[in-house]
Formats: structure tokens, C-alpha cells, sequence
């Protein structure tokens, strides 16, 4: 099965190597990998060409003009492009532990979309923490016991825990979720209404539901390192809270803006 890794950014050029170089040190070998970029200057052009030239995947950089937080339209235009078989999301600032790919094809299943956990980097590690951190047992214990680490019940990786099935939308982050690009074609993608922070994962979930997915969850398999960052600007909240109560209330699972344009 051919995977499609998409990491979302946005001018954290040094985030977003640490993360490049998380993807080039894996287990199992990675088929692509798209930037997919809202409209980040050219300080994280450079870093994604030269990074380029070391990675052992396919690198390509998916960029939009800067008008504000688009996550939602930047995937889309990165999913468009993608070539694999499956998608996994990931963001630019969250780090992969080295089975993280290996996990996501273990774990992925027809008629279900996968829900990734995060161990958090709290603000006093996060410049340091690099993506051999993210592989090192002994240094995550330091880390773990200096209290730099949220979640930490997460670092334990048990391949032989079974995988779950979790209704509801705790808990959604596409900063760490896969799914079958067919699956994403059929409720149209990402809802492109949603403009500013906040609600886009969460609505594209509640029309997986519609859609008739499962979400699977695993505690300990497919991990990433989320480093600290400065929170987003929520002035858009309210409008997107509404778009999500009026998703949840409809029958319909395929976004009016989305992957392609209603006909």
C-alpha cells in the first residue's frame, strides 16, 4: 500500500526540519512526503530545498498565499497532488517516532479512518528536542522526569495492544490521522468554509461518521512529539463552532468547498 505523508506548516522552517528528518529515519520506507504550506515566506522554501537534496522520499512543497489561517484548503491542495493510496496527516511541528509510518499501514483498516496520539513537548524543551530524541529511551526519560514531557503514558510503544474503536469527536487532531484518499474523495475533503484556527479536523470527522467510518484509536503505536508553540489566533472560533453544530445536525457527508465543487 502506498502512503502519502502530508505535513501542514507555517513559517517554522526549524520545526519542519526537525519533522523532514523524523520521516527519513524510519522503519519502514516512505513513498511521499507534501509540504503542504499556508503561506509561509521564503525562509521555509529554502529549508524545504535544502532538506530536499538529503531525504530519501520524494519531497514536494505545496504552497498557498498567506491570507490567513487556510489549513483546511492547503490539505485539500496537497491531497490533490499526493499519488498514494492512503493519506497520513501530520503537522509541521510534530515529530515521528521511528515506527511512526510502519504503525499507520499496520494499523489502517477499510471502512475506518485512524486517530494518532501526540506526546507534548512542553515550551522549556521543544528548541532542543530534536528527532533522535523522539528515538531515544533514555533521553525521553530525562526528559519525562524533568516534567518536559505531557502525555507521557504515550512513549511506551506495545504493538501487541489491540486496536480500538472510539466514537465521538474527543480527541480529534489532524496532526496525526490516517485514511484511504478514497475515503477523503468521498465526503469531499477538507470543508474550505473553515477559515482561521479551529473545528476544520473535527467537521471533516463528523462527516467521515455520516460517510459510515469508524474511528480507530491506539495509545501506543503510531507517535509523535508535538513541539510547544505559541497558541493560534481563536478570533474565528465562534464562526467555525457554527459550521461544526451545522455539519453535526446535517444528514450530509460531503462538503459543499471542498475536494472538488458540487455539481
Amino acid at each position: 500500500m502506498s502512503v502519502s505523508i502530508i505535513v501542514t506548516t507555517y513559517n517554522r522552517p526549524a520545526a519542519l526540519t526537525k519533522v523532514l528528518n523524523g520521516l527519513a529515519h524510519q522503519t519502514c520506507a516512505v513513498d511521499e512526503v507534501i509540504v503542504a504550506d499556508d503561506g509561509s515566506d521564503q525562509e521555509t522554501a529554502r529549508a524545504i530545498k535544502k532538506i530536499g537534496t538529503a531525504v530519501p522520499y520524494p519531497l514536494v512543497h505545496v504552497w498557498h498565499e498567506d491570507q490567513g489561517f487556510r489549513a483546511a484548503k492547503i490539505r485539500n491542495d496537497a491531497v490533490r497532488q499526493s499519488s498514494g493510496e492512503y493519506i497520513v496527516l501530520l503537522d509541521g511541528d510534530c515529530i515521528p517516532n521511528r515506527h511512526f509510518v510502519k504503525d499507520h499501514i499496520r494499523l489502517a483498516r477499510r471502512g475506518s479512518f485512524f486517530q494518532g496520539k501526540r506526546v507534548l513537548v512542553e515550551k522549556a524543551a521543544a528548541g532542543a528536542f530534536e528527532w533522535q530524541h523522539a528515538n531515544s529511551p533514555q533521553t525521553l526519560m530525562k526528559y519525562m522526569l524533568s516534567g518536559s514531557l505531557g502525555n507521557p503514558h504515550h512513549l511506551l510503544r506495545c504493538s501487541w495492544y489491540p486496536l480500538l474503536t472510539s466514537p465521538g469527536l474527543s480527541g480529534t487532531r489532524s496532526c496525526n490521522m490516517g485514511l484511504f484518499k478514497s475515503d477523503l474523495f468521498a465526503v469531499n475533503g477538507f470543508n474550505e468554509d473553515f477559515v482561521g484556527w479551529g473545528r476544520e479536523d473535527s467537521e471533516l470527522v463528523a462527516r467521515l461518521y455520516r460517510y459510515g467510518l469508524r474511528r480507530n484509536v491506539h495509545p501506543f503505536m503510531a507517535i509523535c512529539f508535538h513541539l510547544w508553540h505559541a497558541e493560534n489566533s481563536r478570533e474565528e472560533l465562534a464562526r467555525n463552532d457554527e459550521l461544526l453544530r451545522k455539519a453535526l445536525l446535517s444528514n450530509d457527508y460531503y462538503a459543499p468547498r471542498g475536494l472538488a465543487k458540487r455539481s
